[in-house]
């Protein structure tokens, strides 16, 4: 029996929190980036191990690339890394109205705290999941992810009456080699 792999896109994203307070619920997180197929973890001002988020029954540090950064000044991300804030503030962009950038690695703030004004400044842009209060970082970070894979993945298009069919998105063609002209 083959398990279902979803399409692979040009692109990556990573997932990350600033300082912590129920490292269960991160070690739920980093557990789901893993399944989502997250390009690498990080925690910021924080300490993660795997026996204290025992729900990472998948060991994802173990796993993917994971990065731990002792503030927020710190951090670094490879060129061309959108850095986006998930926080619950009045002027974030609410998930639903938002475009995933090709690379992007996503951060949460602690579940009893919000981001740092410094790792907010850092942000090209913040996000919303739009509640009416805060959920935990797991279910955040699943949210976060289901989300840009709905957007960015290659699947088909939902029916638009529940008893409608499933139209397949044609295979990707790919055109002939470009060649450049070397007698310029």
């Amino acid at each position: 029996m083959q398990t279902y792999q979803p399409p692979t896109n040009r692109g990556y994203f990573g997932i990350g929190v600033e300082g912590i307070s129920k490292p269960m619920n991160l070690g739920n997180l980093f557990r789901t980036a893993h399944a989502f197929g997250a390009g690498f973890g990080f925690t910021i001002n924080a300490h993660y191990s795997l026996k204290l988020g025992k729900s990472d029954t998948s060991g994802a540090p173990e796993n993917m690339p994971f990065y731990n950064f002792k503030s927020a000044d710190q951090l670094v991300l490879a060129d061309g890394c959108a850095l986006i804030g998930v926080e619950l503030t009045e002027t974030a962009i609410d998930l639903p109205s938002f475009r995933h950038p090709r690379c992007a690695a996503y951060v949460f703030g602690p579940e009893r705290g919000e981001l740092s004004p410094s790792l907010m400044d850092q942000c090209s842009q913040i996000v919303k999941i739009p509640t009416k209060f805060c959920i935990n970082v797991g279910t955040a970070g699943a949210i976060v992810m289901y989300d840009r894979i709905m957007t960015t993945g290659k699947f088909a298009d939902r029916p638009v009456a529940q008893t409608g069919q499933i139209t397949k998105r044609p295979p990707h063609i790919h055109g002939s080699p470009k060649r450049r002209n070397r007698n310029l």
